[in-house]
């Protein structure tokens, strides 16, 4: 099957998960974006579910944008079409009855979001009580956008027995929950690529005028081929669009606003190089599957450590070398050297003006190192309530030498860290 596929020769993560994934198991994989997680977790799906019926599909992935849909299933056609498997993406942003006639005509796989298959579950379209292979894939982005109560409403749907593998590149909160709940005895599994393997990102904060702020975007999109700005809002992003335009930088948009074919329209013509620039929001970072972007610009500085990851995540992919440049306006200094400490970056922030010759060149140069800024001071314990002779006061922690959980979080070096998207 995989060889007819022209699949010869597996990366670290399918290496550590097929087998497992094989032979039924559970699995909590890691891995870094361009590793070939989606095949990681595919070529088991496709090798254990069978077909399904009409209606009713034998193996079922949930992602969290649409981009992440069409790109899974693109990956994963030439596998199944070995075994004459169906596969099908349902999102929204299109009309849902062609997805209902495909799904009434007979898919094997469906790669969906969590709001459309649910509404398609609530229209009585499609079953998973027969699915086999449940795949649960970017599932920290699951919890960052909130759909977290759709994916649980869907899993509880899920007829047993399942097998249920799921991908993430932390697993606290939320998605330690839905490990609890819904995996049995699950194997865990983390690829870290070789320091000779290991993807170069190169890190640049900038402060800016507020008013040079958009001069400044324009001059580092002057000269790279591939460039992908983010900022917070959709509003955001078509203003941008337009003030890069009046400084001579063509640039695309991406947001949740736009409808699918606007969407796929835009990543393609970024990908094909029609358009140098792309300006997206967060929720669009995950969806981004693009390679040899040069530069990520973060517009507006990101919320947190995570957002800075996955945004940063869209360049130095699969061995290659990026840029990522983070521009702070005054009043941002703190925000931003938390986010510094916390992924553990000690480039310092630089000032710069549209005119300054280093933003023609960003890997060119090397700015000054500074320690993090400390974390605040822990605060003193409070006294458990109760006395001698009292128990723990209610929802006091338990000392009852049970082991702790595994923690599974993303490792960062010092001041470059792989991608962890």
């Amino acid at each position: 099957m995989l060889a007819a596929a022209s699949i010869t020769v597996p990366s670290p993560i399918q290496a550590l998960t097929i087998p497992d994934a094989l032979a039924g198991r559970d699995i909590c994989g890691k891995a870094r974006t361009g590793s070939g997680k989606t095949l990681a977790f595919g070529i088991p799906m496709l090798a254990r579910c069978g077909r399904g019926r009409p209606g009713h599909p034998a193996a079922l992935v949930l992602v969290p944008t649409r981009e992440l849909a069409v790109q899974v299933a693109r990956s994963l056609a030439p596998v199944a079409g070995v075994q004459n498997q169906r596969i099908h993406a349902v999102y929204g942003g299109v009309p849902l009855g062609g997805q209902i006639r495909a799904l009434h005509m007979g898919v094997d796989i469906v790669i969906a979001t969590p709001g459309r298959l649910n509404d398609l579950l609530e229209r009585g379209a499609l079953s998973v009580a027969e699915v086999k292979v449940a795949v649960i894939d970017e599932a920290d982005q699951m919890a960052d956008l909130g759909f977290m109560p759709q994916v649980r409403r869907i899993l509880d749907r899920v007829g047993s027995p399942r097998q249920v593998l799921l991908f993430s590149a932390t697993l606290d909160g939320e998605v330690d929950e839905l490990v609890r709940r819904y995996q049995q005895e699950p194997l865990f599994h983390e690829a870290a690529a070789p320091e000779e393997d290991a993807m170069t990102m190169l890190h640049r904060f900038i402060a800016v005028d507020p008013a040079e702020k958009v001069a400044v975007s324009a001059a580092i999109a002057s000269g790279p081929e591939r460039v992908i700005m983010f900022v917070r809002t959709q509003r955001a992003a078509d203003r941008l669009v337009v003030q890069l335009d009046r400084e001579g930088v063509a640039a695309g948009r991406l947001h949740g606003r736009m409808s699918q074919p606007q969407r796929q329209r835009a990543l393609g013509d970024f990908a094909s190089g029609r358009v140098p620039v792309l300006v997206a929001t967060n929720i669009a970072a995950r969806g981004i599957h693009v390679d040899n972007v040069d530069i990520v610009v973060h517009h507006d500085i990101p919320e947190d450590a995570r957002t800075y990851v996955h945004r940063s995540g869209r360049t130095a992919r699969a061995g290659a070398s990026g840029v990522v440049v983070t521009l702070v306006e005054p009043g941002q200094e703190r925000d931003v050297a938390f986010l510094r400490r916390d992924a553990g970056i000690e480039e310092a922030v630089v000032p710069m003006g549209p005119a300054d010759p280093r933003l023609a060149d960003l890997g060119a140069w090397e700015p000054p190192r500074e320690a993090p800024v400390a974390p605040p001071p822990a605060r003193a314990a409070r006294p458990q309530a109760g006395g001698p002779g009292r128990g723990p006061r209610r929802g006091a922690p338990r000392n009852d030498g049970r082991a702790a959980r595994r923690p599974f979080a993303p490792r960062h070096s010092e001041h470059r860290f792989r991608n962890g998207a």
